[in-house]
């Protein structure tokens, strides 16, 4: 009988599972992983070289390309960094559109994870439940920022511009009746905040149907239970944030540890795991987007009772109103100067980090007072849950390693940058 050797195995990158240009060298012996050695950079577009070239407010919109699934999210790290070498305060509104916008986002992120990781193990029907779902919010997005993915809605100052007063609306069409289209506008008679508001109404019965579809399925246990079991010292070791860490029974959560914006005035849990397997960071996503829908529904409630600015008067950081610019010589002189040279922010470095769906997301930035980065350094989360793919797959089997990159939530747009 002949002898069985070891031997190597290319994984990706153009694999399905892979979630983007992941390219795993795997050391097998028979169908076992003794060593995954995971070659990045097939996706590189030098986002922190090309930031050193564009003015701050260019750079926002190469933030929502880095993670194209949490694109709020990133914008918000940028922001904030910049905010914090200029001493910007920003108006409190605009704080809550944010957050507010950051909860949608993670949802958005969270919803994108369970059908694509639930379709990597095998199961078809929740990636249909979750992408019904992300239409009704990447409608949000559209609303606000004209886009329905890379928004570049967050300024340094604040937010483009104030929430819509009424949401788009179907038309009848060929293939949508008139019936069918007043059932789809149900929900948007009103404005954007009646339309989220709905939607939070909604959306805990629907996190009910994929707990439904996989909690308790034993085809789903059998297949992430004791899988990639990290223990809460190595967790921290490895440099992990998010979900992957508090998986591991780390409660550590920005939003709670070093509270910005406004997420000290709001009431969430932080959901921890015990056992620090694939099946605990499933748990521990799931409870997340139930948290998210609520801060999103203070957040709605506030906005509610609470008009003001959403952008800072301060005419060398944000522009003057459109009405201004075209009746005043001093703000023209503005909008030209903003849109052509760009702010300077002064000389200095700043790191600012928020609670990214994938961990902690954070923005090393250093200015030399031009209005452009001096440098730019970007600390993704997913590229420190990668380098553990190789410890956290030993001794597992081929079918795990599907498992395990699904686990991690990786996207490649933020590991390559």
């Amino acid at each position: 009988m002949a002898e069985i050797k070891n031997y190597t195995l290319n994984f990706g990158p153009q694999h399905p599972a892979a979630h983007g240009v992941l390219r795993l060298v795997l050391e097998l012996d028979g169908e076992v992983v003794q060593r995954a050695d995971p070659h990045i950079g097939l996706l590189h577009r030098a986002t922190e070289k090309l930031a050193e070239t564009r003015t701050f407010l260019q750079n926002v919109p190469y933030m929502d390309r880095l993670d194209y699934v949490s694109m709020m999210s990133n914008e918000h790290a940028y922001v904030l960094a910049i905010e914090k070498l200029t001493g910007i305060q920003v108006p409190v509104r605009a704080q809550y559109i944010r957050v507010m916008f950051d909860e949608i986002t993670r949802i958005l992120n969270h919803l994108m994870w369970i059908g694509a990781h639930a379709l990597d193990v095998g199961a078809m029907t929740v990636f249909l439940y979750a992408f019904r779902e992300r239409e009704d919010l990447m409608d949000c997005y559209e609303a606000v920022s004209g886009a329905r993915m890379h928004a570049a809605y967050y300024r340094p100052g604040g937010v483009y511009r104030d929430l819509p007063d009424r949401m788009a609306q179907y038309a009848a069409s060929k293939v949508r009746n008139e019936a069918g289209v007043r059932e789809l506008n149900r929900d948007r008679q009103g404005s954007l905040l009646d339309f989220i508001q709905a939607f939070t109404e909604r959306f805990p019965g629907y996190v009910d149907d994929y707990e439904t579809l996989l909690t308790d399925n034993r085809i789903w246990k059998q297949r992430l239970v004791g899988i990639g079991v990290v223990s809460p010292e190595r967790a921290k070791a490895l440099g992990f944030t998010g979900p992957m860490l508090r998986g591991s029974g780390v409660e550590w959560d920005l939003r709670r540890k070093q509270p910005y914006e406004v997420y000290d005035q709001l009431d969430f849990d932080i959901p921890v795991g015990t056992n620090g397997d694939s099946y605990d960071r499933y748990l521990v996503r799931v409870e997340e987007m139930r948290q998210s829908n609520r801060i999103v529904r203070q957040c709605v409630d506030w906005l509610r009772a609470n008009p003001g600015p959403v952008m800072i008067d301060d005419h060398k950081v944000a522009p003057p109103s459109r009405v201004d610019m075209k009746s005043n010589m001093e703000e023209l002189i503005h909008h030209f100067k903003l849109f052509t040279e760009g702010m300077h922010v002064p000389q200095g470095e700043a790191y600012a980090a928020v609670e990214h769906p994938k961990g902690e997301f954070g923005i090393y930035l250093v200015s030399d007072g031009a209005n452009k980065p001096y440098r730019l350094k970007i600390r993704a989360p997913g590229f420190a849950h990668l380098q553990a793919l190789d410890e956290m797959a030993r001794g597992h089997m081929i079918a795990d390693v599907v498992t395990l990159i699904g686990s991690q939530d990786i996207v490649f747009g933020e590991i390559d940058r």
